[in-house]
């Protein structure tokens, strides 16, 4: 990541492990409970001493007394626990589906995709507004909401890389030593096509956080009885010109942290997907060079015998049968990697 400063990087690593190790030691690290409202010490401004006989509270409280500091270090946890397994959900949801419909192609290719079109058609907050509004609040409803919203996405990556990949020569050459359907989208197709998709799933991370709080601001997300940045941001502000620490913190939290996301997802973009395209390639003969095994390359070769021998099992492919190659295949030159396919 060429644009982005050292520095920028550094600072983002260190913020996210000092949240995500805040959201893990809450019980242990939130001063008061954040859940406990005390309305003799309500509006309370951030300071850094108290009288004797009261209890600090070093960001403040809020209108109902309930302390800011423990708020923000809970709601770290809600907002962490919703973006990682929402997106890690849907990502394995959608990448199945994206790659049973991009391999099969036919009916199954067709019936995914128009599915795929009908939720697109739906804009996503009024989607979740409606399902929210059905099912109730709660963690694990905010989870499914946001997997049942988002799973599209990765279904469509997943299916345009599946198709990418199903015309290459290595999967052509598995095909003709009689590899399944299964074994060839499992380790043939699947482990060159996660690039995209974990450069689609760490930029969804913060997103998820986003409507996460979107959904807490409107009172769809979590319950009273949890805290998150979006319920403290809703609660801040009827009172915000008077209290600005209420609603300011939770959002200044959330920004940092997306931004932290975002600029160690565009540097993990940069580094694994550099340009516009996917260079797998490249990658794969890095990984040669060094003499790592790597999953079923493609012939870089180029000879004459190479083609002649890949033409005649696209030949075969294409009248049904297998031909001469799934005889010989190593004869041929069509895979170059030890074991079996």
């Amino acid at each position: 990541a060429k644009w982005i400063p050292g520095p920028s990087r550094l600072l983002s690593a260190v913020f996210l492990l000092l949240v995500a190790l805040a959201a893990v030691f809450a019980p242990w690290l939130a001063p008061h409970d954040p859940t406990a409202a005390d309305v003799l010490t309500n509006l309370q401004p951030p300071r850094v001493s108290a009288a004797p006989g009261e209890d600090l509270h070093l960001l403040g409280t809020d209108v109902l007394g309930r302390d800011i500091l423990s708020g923000l270090i809970w709601g770290g946890r809600i907002s962490l626990t919703v973006g990682l397994s929402s997106v890690l959900l849907a990502g394995v949801l959608g990448t199945l589906i994206g790659l049973v419909a991009g391999y099969l192609r036919g009916w199954v290719d067709e019936l995914f995709m128009r599915l795929v079109d009908v939720q697109l058609a739906f804009p996503f907050i009024l989607l979740a507004v409606l399902i929210m509004y059905v099912i109730g609040p709660g963690l694990v409803n905010v989870v499914l909401v946001l997997v049942v919203a988002t799973w599209p996405l990765y279904a469509r990556v997943a299916r345009a890389e599946t198709l990418r990949l199903a015309a290459s020569d290595f999967v052509l050459a598995a095909r003709s030593m009689g590899a399944g359907r299964a074994r060839i989208i499992w380790r043939h197709i699947l482990p060159n096509a996660l690039t995209p998709l974990v450069v689609v799933a760490a930029f969804a991370v913060p997103q998820m956080i986003i409507f996460e709080a979107a959904l807490s601001f409107l009172g769809l997300g979590m319950p009273p009885d949890q805290i998150s940045w979006g319920s403290m941001l809703a609660g801040g502000r009827s009172v915000l010109e008077n209290a600005w620490w209420i609603a300011t913190l939770p959002g200044l939290a959330i920004m940092a942290t997306i931004l932290s996301i975002n600029i160690l997802g565009e540097a993990l973009r940069q580094r694994i997907a550099p340009g516009t395209g996917i260079l797998l390639a490249h990658a794969r003969h890095r990984k040669a060079a060094r003499g790592r095994r790597i999953v079923a390359r493609p012939d870089h070769a180029g000879d004459r015998a190479r083609g002649a021998a890949l033409g005649a099992a696209r030949d075969g492919l294409a009248a049904g049968t297998h031909g001469d190659v799934a005889d010989h295949p190593r004869e041929a030159g069509l895979l170059h990697r030890p074991g079996r396919p």
